[in-house]
């Protein structure tokens, strides 16, 4: 059976199919850089109004779980919701993106399904902010947080549809992975720079989020909002522009 790109389509030898991966792979990393800023930007959101815990990172998130036993029982609840958010997310987006198409199936067509759930959660999560001026509280704050960790949960579900081992919420593996590259004789120009870009992506979220959020908090939807919308905007055109080549 011959081998196919990420559009499906049979991989041309040579030159040519070597310039058609790298095109892929362009493409894949610019819009995983994209989803990586809109999570860097929600968790701002979710750190700095929703109690202190994350919405997309997890592993943060049990940590703080186990602070708040005996301690605070307000982060112990909102750790806890943030965490059955994600689950509830990661559940929906790998239903859309099922893992067989995730490592076979052509990316721009698994992605937009998924990430037009996440556009959805993300939508309401907007109306809420701007419903409680964005300082919510009470039940109020525990249903944003996790619409908002249910909304990057199904993010991270949805990454597998690149059908590379990207991730945009989860990223201290990423950290690993370029820090092991850079020190490994022999293995630094083979460095992925799709991984640093990943990096850098979640840091500069953050800063617009945060620049946002202390100047017009009530904007600091509109980022991961964008970020969702021209995803999905750009697989569209990748699947029409696939489907008309053949």
């Amino acid at each position: 059976m011959p081998a196919t790109d990420a559009d499906g389509q049979p991989r041309h030898p040579g030159g040519e199919g070597r310039r058609e991966d790298q095109r892929h792979a362009s493409a894949i990393t610019v819009l995983a850089v994209t989803l990586t800023l809109a999570a860097g930007a929600t968790d701002v959101a979710s750190f700095t109004r929703l109690g202190n815990v994350f919405a997309s990172v997890m592993t943060g998130n049990l940590v703080l779980l186990g602070l708040a036993i005996g301690r605070s029982a307000a982060l112990a609840t909102h750790a806890v919701v943030a965490f059955g958010g994600y689950m509830i997310g990661v559940a929906a987006g790998a239903r859309l993106v099922p893992a067989g198409q995730a490592h076979g199936g052509p990316w721009h067509r698994a992605l937009p399904t998924a990430l037009l759930v996440e556009l959805v959660l993300l939508v309401g999560f907007t109306v809420g902010w701007e419903l409680t001026d964005a300082a919510p509280h009470g039940a109020a704050q525990l249903v944003l947080l996790a619409v908002a960790a249910t909304a990057m949960g199904t993010q991270s579900a949805a990454a597998r549809g690149f059908g590379a081992r990207v991730s945009t919420t989860y990223l201290t593996g990423t950290l690993t992975g370029v820090v092991a590259a850079w020190v490994t004789p022999g293995r630094r120009a083979t460095m992925e720079w799709r991984e640093a870009s990943l990096l850098i992506a979640v840091a500069a979220g953050a800063g617009a989020g945060g620049l946002v959020i202390a100047n017009a908090a009530a904007g600091l939807p509109a980022i991961p909002l964008t970020a969702v919308v021209l995803v999905i905007v750009a697989a569209r055109a990748r699947d029409r522009g696939a489907r008309l080549s053949r």
